[in-house]
């Protein structure tokens, strides 16, 4: 099998409290994605520390992290991965988001990324899959995914020469592309319901009591992460 180098771009990392549940984003994601695609080989790039790589051409594809940040805060590392992002599109480079990752991907490419109006989502919430955009890299398809989200922020308005894929009822843009080669998703596949669980309860005044409690709720319903890992590669796959 051909190896593809994917670069793992980090824009946070876990809470050393929570490490002992799965590890940090680059424990994560290769164990949601190595079972699916072997042949991946994952390079690490602490993006959030500014350490970035040296070329766009030493990976085939990017990943991009969620992040406590927002992607307009007014920070050195957040203005060198928007134009990174920048070069990523000029390459035609493959690209996957999630959560600020695929808010980077709307915001660094002239849409518009703040704080959403229902404020925070948490917890399981449905992706609705839009009429007319269900691709072949959709497979096994499915009309709707349920995922884990952990935001404030959400893509408000869409850079050029994109395509919304999904809705949820709290999150208009909740998986759009850009062209045929870059995908953001607003969930959180790569993370384990205890940590989303965790996370919710160390939120609680921040999230707010009431929507804590419907989120831990809703991490009772069916989970369809490892669905939406086989459609990100499959994405991938689709235009190597």
């Amino acid at each position: 099998m051909t190896k593809i180098k994917i670069g793992l771009l980090e824009c946070d990392h876990v809470r050393d409290e929570f490490r002992h549940i799965a590890g940090d984003y680059r424990d994560r994601f290769p164990a949601l994605i190595m079972p699916l695609a072997p042949e991946w080989e994952f390079v690490f790039y602490d993006v959030a520390n500014s350490h970035f790589p040296a070329s766009v051409d030493e990976c085939d594809v990017y990943l991009c992290t969620g992040s406590k940040s927002s992607v307009y805060d007014d920070e050195p590392w957040i203005r060198d991965l928007k134009a990174f992002f920048r070069q990523i599109y000029a390459q035609q480079k493959i690209f996957l988001g999630v959560c600020f990752g695929h808010q980077m991907l709307a915001e660094a490419l002239g849409g518009k990324v703040q704080k959403s109006a229902v404020g925070w989502c948490v917890g399981i919430h449905e992706f609705k899959m839009l009429d007319g955009e269900r691709t072949a890299w959709m497979n096994p398809p499915k009309e709707s995914l349920n995922l884990l989200m952990m935001c404030q922020d959400q893509v408000h308005q869409l850079p050029p020469d994109s395509t919304i894929l999904a809705s949820a009822d709290d999150c208009p843009v909740a998986m759009f592309r850009v062209g045929e080669r870059m995908l953001g998703v607003q969930a959180h596949p790569e993370f384990p319901l205890p940590y989303e669980e965790a996370l919710m309860r160390s939120r609680v005044e921040r999230i707010g009591a009431e929507k804590t409690a419907k989120g831990l709720e809703s991490l009772s319903r069916p989970l369809h992460s490892t669905l939406m890992a086989q459609w990100m590669v499959a994405f991938v796959k689709s235009v190597l």
